[in-house]
C-alpha cells in the first residue's frame, strides 16, 4: 500500500514498492526466481569451467613453443579422420619425408598402445608409448620433465620411464622409484626416469618406452601414432606445414582434400580446442536458454497475480495523482528484481558449483580443470537476467496501467 502524498516519479519509491513484495510474498518470490536461477547458474558453471581450461591448454601449448608441426594418419576435425588415428599407423617412409622438407630442423614418431604393467602384484591396462632415443622428445609436450633420472640413450632397450601417478602410494600400493623393475607385457623392465606431473590421469599413468623396444614389446608393427616435427629457427610454421602436407601428398599420390594422413600446428590446435569448447558451450547455453523461458514465463505469472492483489492499491495511487508511466515503471521494476535476484543467486550458485567441479577433479588428478572467469561474464549475466524480468513484465504491467481507477478501488 502506498502512502498518500508519497512522490511516486521518484525511484527509489518504486523500488520500496518492490521490496515490500519481496518481503510480503517471500516463497513465491523465491519460486519466482527459481528458472532464472537455474539458468543462470548452468551458463556461468560451463563457461567459468570453459574458459579456464582452455586458458590451461593455451599455456600448455605456449610452452611447447610455436615452432611444431604434427603428422598425423587421419583427421582430427571428422569421425572418420579419428577413426583412421586409431587404425591406421604412419610410416618410416612418410617420417623420411618429413624429414626432406628443407624448412623441417628435426623429426621423430612415436607410437603408444594399451599394455598390462605390472608392479608388485598389481595390474594396471595403460598406455605404453615408445619414443625415440635420438631426441628427447618428451620435452615437446607442455612443461613436460623427467623429475628424477635421465632419458633414454641409444644403447637402452629394456629400460622404462614411467608417468608421475606410479610415485603415488594413492595409485599404486608400492610407489615405483628409479632402478625399480615393472613387467610390461611380460617383459621385465628397468626403471630410469620418472615423468613429472602433467594434470591429466591418462597422461600421468603412461608408460615410456624405447620406440625400438615397442614393436617388440607391444606387438607392433613398427609405424608410427604420430610424427612430431620441430621447424628451423625463424622459419614460418604455417608454411612449413603446407610444405610437408604438399611433400606427403606427392609421395603418396593423393588429390588435395583426399589426403590420408592430417598436418596441425600448434595454432591449428589451439584453434581445434576452442572449437569443440566453444561448441560445447553454446549446446549448454541453448538447454539452459529453456530455464531462462520457463523462468521468465514464471515472472510473467507471478506479475498476472501481482497485479489482481494490488488492484485497489493501483486504484488508489491514481487516485492521488499517479501517472500510468509510474504504474508500468512499478511493475517492470518488480519484474527486473525478480531477473535480477535470481541472476544474482544464479551466478553465486553457479560459481560455487565451478569450483566444486574443480576441487572434484583435483582430487581426481586433472589440474587442467580450472575455475577461471571475467567480471564481464558477472555484469553480463546479472543484467541479461534482469532484462528477462523487465520483458516478462511488460505486459503485466501495462495490464496494470490500463485499469480503471474507480473500479480499482471497488475491487475486492
Amino acid at each position: 500500500m502506498v502512502k498518500k502524498g508519497c512522490d511516486m516519479g521518484k525511484l527509489e519509491d518504486y523500488f520500496i514498492f518492490t521490496l515490500e513484495t519481496f518481503a510480503h510474498r517471500k516463497l513465491r518470490s523465491l519460486l519466482t526466481v527459481l528458472g532464472i536461477f537455474i539458468g543462470i547458474a548452468a551458463v556461468v558453471t560451463l563457461i567459468t569451467l570453459a574458459q579456464g581450461f582452455e586458458a590451461a591448454i593455451n599455456d600448455q601449448f605456449a610452452m611447447m613453443g610455436e615452432n611444431k608441426v604434427m603428422v598425423l594418419p587421419g583427421s582430427l576435425t571428422s569421425a572418420a579422420g579419428m577413426t583412421s588415428i586409431m587404425t591406421r599407423e604412419l610410416t618410416d617412409k612418410d617420417l623420411d619425408v618429413v624429414k626432406s622438407v628443407p624448412l623441417i630442423d628435426k623429426a621423430a614418431g612415436m607410437s603408444t598402445r594399451m599394455a598390462l604393467v605390472k608392479i608388485g602384484d598389481e595390474v594396471k591396462n595403460t598406455f605404453v608409448t615408445g619414443l625415440p632415443t635420438d631426441w628427447n622428445i618428451l620435452t615437446m609436450y607442455s612443461g613436460v620433465t623427467l623429475e628424477k633420472g635421465r632419458y633414454f640413450k641409444s644403447t637402452d632397450k629394456y629400460k622404462v620411464g614411467v608417468g608421475w601417478l606410479y610415485t603415488q602410494d594413492t595409485f599404486v600400493k608400492k610407489p615405483v622409484k628409479v632402478g625399480d623393475k615393472i613387467i610390461v607385457n611380460g617383459f621385465t623392465l628397468e626403471v630410469i626416469g620418472i615423468v613429472s606431473k602433467i594434470g591429466n590421469p591418462s597422461d600421468d599413468s603412461q608408460i615410456y618406452i624405447p620406440l625400438d623396444s615397442a614393436k617388440e614389446i607391444l606387438n607392433s608393427t613398427g609405424g608410427y601414432m604420430i610424427i612430431l616435427a620441430q621447424t628451423k629457427m625463424g622459419a614460418d610454421t604455417a608454411k612449413v606445414a603446407e610444405q610437408v602436407k604438399e611433400a606427403l601428398r606427392k609421395d603418396k599420390g593423393e588429390k588435395t582434400g583426399e589426403e590420408t594422413f592430417d598436418v596441425q600446428t600448434i595454432d591449428d590446435l589451439k584453434r581445434a580446442y576452442s572449437s569443440i569448447i566453444g561448441l560445447v558451450e553454446f549446446v549448454v547455453i541453448g538447454i539452459a536458454a529453456i530455464s531462462l523461458i520457463v523462468g521468465g514465463i514464471g515472472i510473467m505469472n507471478s506479475m498476472y497475480t501481482s497485479v489482481l492483489e494490488r488492484t485497489r492499491d493501483i486504484g488508489i495511487m491514481k487516485a492521488i495523482g499517479a501517472r500510468n508511466s509510474d504504474i508500468v515503471m512499478i511493475f517492470l521494476i518488480e519484474a527486473g528484481m525478480f531477473g535480477l535476484v535470481g541472476g544474482a543467486l544464479g551466478v553465486a550458485g553457479g560459481l560455487g558449483l565451478a569450483k566444486l567441479v574443480e576441487f572434484y577433479a583435483i582430487q581426481t588428478g586433472v589440474t587442467l580443470l580450472k575455475v577461471s572467469f571475467q567480471p564481464v561474464l558477472i555484469i553480463g549475466a546479472l543484467m541479461f537476467s534482469f532484462l528477462i524480468g523487465v520483458i516478462s513484465g511488460v505486459v503485466p504491467a501495462f495490464k496494470a496501467a490500463s485499469l480503471n481507477p474507480v473500479e480499482a478501488l471497488r475491487y475486492e
